[in-house]
């Protein structure tokens, strides 16, 4: 009987132990990329200073992260800015939250064809991200360089329909984000977020027109709405916003990630 009950409280203690370690498990969605890499660093210190194991599940595209999210597969994700979650939320009723911050990537409009904006040609095709708010980044963007001019330059999910006035008879074409680098070659100009530029052999500097360091999309951590207190959460929020991932991702983009939690 004294065997039984031993073995009985063992069987407890090992059912607890792997429970906690489970709790002590984080998931955590990416853009495959140099993102992953930067999340990498966070996941080393988070395992070093609190014994968190974040498990980084990549991803290629920029809509299946949230539904994850959403559905439970995921604990957290990093790779969007607040006007792309709340669109996603308001379109999908998605209950989500932000939890921290992460880095701005700006934006940038890139050419295989012309070396300045100048040289842009009246009818010329632009290529531009078909996601909710990137779409309307990239067109704010023009309307700001008095390329386009918009009915609301204020509207962050403007669509080419929004162009009040085209003077230059641009052409639109709107790409999922991750395809931009591969079009490059058959459009004139392609507005690309760093995310893929960077990965593609584009740097910021060489874009035609690009955002600054003033940008207001600030990348950030989202969670499934309450979760936002959770231990964990807290903990890689904080093992994120280090000098040394900011130094990482100074490496990776040189210069394009600024970090958004400074402010």
């Amino acid at each position: 009987m004294q065997k039984l009950i031993i073995g009985s409280l063992t069987a407890l203690a090992l059912a607890v132990n792997v429970a906690n370690a489970e709790a002590r498990t984080l998931k955590m969605g990416t853009v495959a990329g140099p993102e992953t890499e930067v999340m990498e660093v966070a996941a080393r210190i988070a395992k070093e200073e609190y014994g968190l194991d974040v498990e980084i599940i990549e991803f290629t595209d920029y809509v299946t992260p949230n539904a994850a999210l959403a559905d439970g597969s995921l604990d957290a994700n990093a790779y969007q800015h607040a006007p792309y979650l709340n669109a996603m939320v308001n379109d999908r009723g998605y209950d989500l939250a932000v939890a921290g911050y992460t880095f701005v990537y700006p934006i940038g409009a890139y050419s295989e064809k012309f070396d300045s904006i100048e040289d842009l040609p009246d009818g010329a095709q632009i290529a531009l991200p078909n996601d909710p708010s990137n779409e309307g980044r990239a067109l704010i963007l023009m309307h700001n360089h008095g390329l386009i001019t918009l009915n609301d330059p204020e509207n962050l999910e403007a669509t080419p329909i929004d162009i009040a006035e085209n003077p230059h008879n641009f052409r639109f074409r709107e790409i999922e984000a991750a395809q931009l680098p591969r079009v490059l070659p058959d459009v004139d100009m392609a507005f690309i977020n760093n995310t893929f530029a960077q990965p593609a052999g584009l740097e910021l500097d060489d874009a035609l027109i690009k955002e600054g360091p003033e940008s207001p999309y600030v990348n950030l951590i989202a969670v499934r709405g309450g979760d936002e207190d959770r231990e964990d959460i807290r903990q890689l929020v904080d093992a994120y916003q280090r000098d040394e991932v900011a130094a990482k991702a100074e490496e990776l983009f040189k210069g394009a990630a600024v970090p958004g939690w400074t402010e």
